[in-house]
């Protein structure tokens, strides 16, 4: 694996102007996920997640944490917490590894198998905790939730992540990447 990738912009230093975008970003990923909690697993994070790992790398890890905390502090530390602390930075990762595809499908791809898959990696603290059973008894009872995340995470990215990438390359906000 080339390090290079993850890292290929993000050896200078953050300027104010892209400081100031990450905030705003880590604020984005807090205000709609607490606009659409009453929507059982319907999430604007994973778009916005996807959109700064394309745009600024291994860099995205900044909003990723600071959005991390603050929802620990609106809603409590407790197990859900624990998973939040490495699932949004598993998909920032995997977003690192093709940010410079510059096909949108490939973006919805990965945030429809996300969302299909996020029950399935929340579930390492239940399989600590609760054992096999325990672990598999939560991957089991979340499929339907599981299911509305992928149809959630399908749409969003498909409608909303080419337009909002285009913006950026418009203000010249991070990598300047082309989507098809």
């Amino acid at each position: 694996m080339n390090l290079r990738r993850f890292t290929q912009s993000d050896n200078k230093r953050i300027n104010l102007y892209e400081l100031v975008f990450l905030a705003v970003m880590a604020a984005l990923m807090v205000v709609s996920q607490v606009a659409l909690s009453a929507l059982p697993n319907i999430e604007l994070v994973t778009l916005f997640v996807i959109l700064t790992a394309h745009r600024f790398g291994i860099r995205a890890l900044y909003p990723i944490y600071a959005f991390v905390i603050v929802e620990g502090l609106i809603y409590g530390f407790h197990i859900w917490w624990i998973v939040y602390t490495y699932i949004w930075a598993v998909l920032a990762i995997i977003v690192c590894a093709v940010r410079k595809n510059s096909n949108a499908i490939v973006y919805t791809i990965i945030a429809a198998v996300y969302g299909l898959l996020f029950g399935t990696l929340s579930s390492l603290p239940y399989f600590i905790t609760g054992g096999i059973g325990g672990g598999v008894a939560y991957i089991i009872s979340g499929l339907t939730f599981d299911l509305l995340h992928l149809l959630g995470n399908t749409v969003s990215v498909a409608f909303l992540f080419a337009p909002l990438n285009k913006v950026l390359n418009k203000y010249k906000i991070g990598s300047e990447v082309s989507v098809r």
